[in-house]
């Protein structure tokens, strides 16, 4: 014990703890055990104990604090942050490549604006830093004399000219007057697999950069079993919200690559983008200042977006607590209305279900593409299904180039 006591008093001594001890302590090196009292030699013993586990244990937390073992709370709260907020990065990385497209009718003025009136809207984002824009072709193609105004991330608008269009995907693109644009990249919608995060950026409603976050269902959702026109093509199945004026938009990976276009929306949870791989063909095969309908033909124009009600579809939807009559077994669903066209004139509304065109059932989108270009009647007579009542409605399509 004395020599325990030797080498904690020497250690208090050293860090200039003498004045804790008892003043009636007499403690030599040499002498150490003889020199204390009998009625103060346990109580010093005691004392130095305790004044040498205080000490220990404080010079022990203080090693460790600088040794950086002990991390402050907040440092470490800031650290987590930074490592799970990465759709933040990826919105930093390209969110200023991304436009919102308004198409105008001339013809047609806002009474309260005076100025003329938006017929459609969608998103687009920039592919080169001279002014070219990848959107959807239902975006921009409208009717005739609408007008195209193309607004950047920093609110800049420009007139945008409609270069080249490809109907059987979806596709177009746009030209803007403008140089030394920040442009987005393009990755490869083959690499993509089921799970993987994306990141949707669009401009819904009018909303610029509006950002919606998901995962990827399906890589190889097939044309075909979505009841689309074009079998040939796949569609990217995401989770990720994507509403109308998502429409053009990038569909992104966190290396801030688009990876699709944002296409359309079945109902919450179920929304299609077209592989960036698309575009990448369809680029190496336009020109400028041409487009693929440069055949003069006349195609009937109704102004909607529909979808093949397949079984998987109706099952889908029915999870979803959409409501679907429990007769209905066919038929196509308009998902999307545009404002100004037939359609829209014809009391046509999204989420209605088209099961007859003129006496004739409707089984998928094909039917009905059939019938716009067989029919010679003016007017298409629609059996249509809105909230379980059944209605008849009546479009006259029209003819454009």
């Amino acid at each position: 014990m004395s020599f325990l006591l030797k080498t904690v008093t020497n250690t208090l001594m050293r860090s200039n703890f003498r004045s804790v001890l008892n003043k009636n302590i007499k403690c030599t090196y040499l002498l150490f055990d003889t020199t204390f009292t009998k009625n103060e030699n346990q109580k010093s013993t005691n004392n130095s104990l305790m004044y040498g586990v205080a000490i220990a244990s404080t010079w022990i937390a203080y090693k460790l604090f600088k040794s950086g073992n002990i991390v402050p709370t907040v440092e470490a709260s800031t650290d987590r942050r930074n490592q799970y907020n990465f759709i933040a990065d990826v919105v930093e990385t390209c969110s200023e490549a991304v436009v919102y497209i308004e198409i105008k009718d001339a013809r047609r003025v806002d009474f309260f604006t005076g100025k003329p009136m938006t017929i459609s809207n969608g998103s687009g984002f920039i592919i080169k830093s001279d002014g070219l824009i990848v959107t959807n072709a239902h975006v921009v193609t409208n009717k005739p004399q609408a007008k195209v105004e193309v607004r950047l991330s920093n609110g800049t608008v420009y007139h945008g000219m409609v270069e080249d269009i490809d109907l059987r995907s979806d596709l177009a693109t746009v030209r803007i007057q403008a140089k030394n644009l920040p442009i987005m990249k393009l990755g490869d919608s083959g690499l993509l697999r089921p799970g993987e995060f994306v990141v949707a950026i669009g401009s819904p409603l009018s909303l610029s950069n509006t950002v919606t976050s998901g995962v990827i269902s399906s890589t190889q959702r097939g044309s075909a079993e979505l009841g689309l026109r074009d079998k040939n093509m796949v569609y990217i199945q995401t989770d990720a919200a994507i509403t109308f004026g998502n429409s053009g938009g990038p569909l992104v990976n966190l290396n801030g690559e688009a990876i699709g276009v944002n296409s359309m929306k079945v109902t919450s949870g179920i929304s299609f983008a077209i592989p960036i791989n698309y575009v990448k063909d369809f680029l190496k095969t336009v020109r400028s200042n041409q487009t693929s309908q440069t055949e003069n033909v006349k195609r009937k124009y109704m102004g909607i977006t529909m979808l093949t009600l397949t079984d998987q579809i109706i099952y889908e939807l029915h999870q979803r607590d959409q409501f679907i009559p429990p007769s209905i077994t066919h038929g196509v669903l308009v998902w999307k209305v545009i404002v100004g066209s037939p359609a829209h004139s014809g009391g046509l509304q999204p989420g209605d279900i088209v099961t007859d065109i003129n006496s004739e059932p409707i089984k998928s989108a094909n039917d009905v593409y059939a019938i716009l270009a067989k029919e010679k009647s003016a007017k298409l007579n629609m059996t249509v299904v809105r909230s379980g009542k059944s209605l008849n409605i009546s479009i006259t399509p029209e003819d454009v180039n």
